[in-house]
C-alpha cells in the first residue's frame, strides 16, 4: 500500500538504542513513497517525549532499551495518544515479549531480521488500522490459541466486541450498539486480531471459538 496522490504521508517516530540500527531505518523510511520520518529516538523515555511533541502515526518500537524499555513505553504512548499507533520491530520473540508489547497496546510485531520490503508493508499496515505480524510471531500466537499455551488474554471490552462479530454485526452496528465510536471498534479489533494472530474477522471468530474465548453455538 502506498499513499495515493496529494495523500498525506505516513508520519513515523523510529525508536532504537543501537545508532546504526537506528540511522538504518531511518535511511530505509526515508527513501519510501509516502512515508515521513519526523524524528528518532534512543530509549523509551526520549520516545514518550518524541510522541507528545511530533505526534506520528506509527511509532516503529525496540523492545529492550537501557534507559525506558519499549513495553512500557507502547503502554505510555498507546493510553496518552490513542491516534499514534505502535508497531514492534526487535530481535526477541518470546512468548513473554511478544504478550507484553500485545497487551501494552502495540498493532504489530516485525522480527529485525525482515527485508526492508515487509518493514515498510508493516508501517503501511499499522498506519491503515491494519495488524503487521511476522509469520514466525503469528505462528506463536496461534500455537498458543491452540492450547500451545495459556489462553490469550483479551479484556472484557475486547470480549465483547468479537461476540459482536460473531453474531454477525458491521463495525458501525457494534459502535451503535455499545456506544462508542467506529474508530474505537477498529481499535479493539486490532488488538484481537495481534492476540488471537489474525488477520482478518473471520479466523478471530474461529481461533476464538478453538480456545474457549467465546462459547460453542448450541444447536
Amino acid at each position: 500500500m502506498t499513499a495515493g496522490p496529494g495523500a498525506a504521508p505516513v508520519r513515523v517516530l523510529v525508536v532504537d538504542d543501537h545508532p546504526i540500527v537506528r540511522e538504518g531505518l531511518v535511511a530505509l523510511l526515508d527513501r519510501a513513497d509516502g512515508v515521513e520520518v519526523v524524528g528518532a529516538a534512543g530509549d523509551g523515555r526520549e520516545a514518550v517525549a518524541l510522541v507528545a511533541a511530533r505526534s506520528p502515526d506509527v511509532v516503529l518500537m525496540d523492545l529492550r532499551m537501557p534507559g525506558g524499555d519499549g513495553v512500557a513505553a507502547t503502554a505510555r504512548i498507546t493510553a496518552d495518544h490513542p491516534g499514534t499507533r505502535v508497531l514492534v520491530l526487535t530481535t526477541w520473540e518470546s512468548d513473554h515479549d511478544i504478550l507484553g508489547a500485545v497487551e501494552a497496546g502495540a498493532r504489530g510485531y516485525l522480527l529485525k531480521a525482515a527485508p526492508g520490503e515487509e518493514i515498510l508493508a508493516g508501517v503501511r499496515a499499522v498506519a491503515a488500522g491494519e495488524t503487521a505480524l511476522s509469520p514466525r510471531v503469528a505462528a506463536r500466537l496461534v500455537s498458543r490459541a491452540r492450547g500451545g499455551g495459556s489462553r490469550p488474554r483479551l479484556s472484557a471490552r475486547e470480549r465483547e466486541v468479537l461476540g459482536l462479530v460473531a453474531e454477525g454485526l458491521g463495525n458501525p452496528d457494534i459502535a451503535r450498539r455499545l456506544f462508542i465510536g467506529e474508530a474505537t471498534v477498529k481499535t479493539h479489533l486490532a488488538r484481537i486480531f495481534v492476540k488471537l494472530g489474525v488477520d482478518d474477522r473471520t479466523r478471530a471468530v474461529t481461533r476464538a471459538l478453538e480456545c474457549g474465548i467465546l462459547p460453542q453455538p448450541s444447536g
